[in-house]
């Protein structure tokens, strides 16, 4: 599997872009030519994600597209929190809260209702969902739903030692969860038996061609991230100009930044291989929280920047619908079009009562 040069090419000319817009400011001509930039970023990633995934072999590959888009949405957010003050003290929590509806909801329902109209039914391990499921369950009730019920403090916050305690918590869950997905219980995480993929049996690439892939992963993400960031403020004027809510703008921005792993899932889930998204989809959910909330948190401790996690009632609501509609849906090991529909169905609600909360 050899790089082919638009993979590089492309990466390389969305950084060179983005450098250039920072340098220079967003124009109306330049921003269309970023969002453009943005599209071909994603399409990259995706491809070096792929062959960093063949060479290195599930669920190594899931993870590494994973924790690289985390880690550059980390960063991506506090650098936000660090100039936005007050005004950013709720943005982990949107921004985490819309991962979560974004993916379990609107990545695993279109991978299962992209993979259901193809293959009619697919399957996957049980025991690896749901421990992901398990730990994302209690990841969510440390993160955004304890914060508005506990009493040391008011307004969906955290004490310093409460903070502390659920930065610290999250932080091992996750760890276990890797250790169990990757060195454990790794079988947990592989295709069953009975899904076969067209190129489950290509020759994986050369140890040359995957660490230049990771290389370029990493550029295409951060290209991916810092374009998303910059295209925000015509994403802002455009939902001021349509009168919709602030929290839109969290949502659009996420979307973007996991454009890569929605693509990445979808075609695994068309390919026949819906272990690998599942993998991917839970994979960067629980990131999401487990890499997020403890680098906010000791980053707010630390230099004393306020920070609110707690989600108001409606979004508990949307939030326990999920997680439930997760474990009925990962709960039996197969999955047909049904099931993608109805987490679509939560996914335009999620979006609708954004617009009009």
């Amino acid at each position: 599997m050899s790089i082919a040069a638009w993979t590089r090419l492309i990466p390389a000319l969305s950084f060179a872009l983005l450098v250039g817009a920072l340098v220079a400011g967003v124009g109306p001509l330049l921003s269309v030519v970023c969002a453009v930039a943005l599209i071909g970023a994603v399409i990259a990633a995706v491809h070096h994600a792929e062959v960093v995934a063949h060479r290195v072999g599930e669920p190594f590959g899931t993870l590494v597209l994973a924790v690289a888009v985390t880690i550059i949405e980390v960063a991506l957010i506090l650098s936000i929190m660090l100039a936005g003050g007050l005004d950013a003290a709720a943005l982990p929590r949107d921004t985490i809260y819309a991962a979560i509806m974004i993916i379990c909801n609107g990545v695993v329902g279109l991978c299962i209702l992209v993979g259901g109209l193809v293959h009619h039914e697919q399957s996957f391990r049980v025991e690896g969902s749901s421990a992901g499921l398990a730990a994302l369950i209690a990841l969510s009730a440390f993160s955004l739903v304890l914060p508005a019920f506990t009493t040391t403090t008011s307004g969906g916050t955290y004490s310093t030692a409460q903070l502390a305690f659920a930065a610290f918590m999250s932080a091992v869950l996750w760890a276990v969860y890797v250790f169990t997905q990757t060195v454990r219980h790794r079988d947990y995480f592989l295709p069953p038996a009975d899904a076969s993929s067209p190129d489950a049996h290509a020759a994986p690439p050369t140890n040359r061609e995957a660490w230049a892939s990771f290389g370029l992963l990493v550029v295409s993400l951060a290209s991916v991230v810092g374009l998303a960031k910059l295209l925000s403020p015509v994403i802002e004027q455009v939902v001021e100009q349509a009168g919709a809510p602030k929290a839109v703008i969290g949502i659009v921005i996420a979307m973007l930044v996991l454009l890569p792993e929605t693509w990445a899932a979808v075609r695994a889930a068309h390919a026949n291989r819906l272990q690998t998204s599942m993998n991917l989809a839970l994979g960067s959910a629980l990131a999401s929280i487990g890499l997020t909330i403890p680098v906010v948190a000791v980053t707010a401790i630390a230099l004393g920047i306020p920070l609110i996690l707690g989600l108001a009632p409606k979004d508990m609501v949307m939030l326990a619908v999920t997680l439930l509609l997760s474990a009925v849906t990962l709960g039996t090991g197969r999955t047909h079009m049904m099931q993608g529909a109805v987490h679509l169905v939560v996914f335009a609600a999620f979006l609708f009562l954004a617009l009009l909360p």
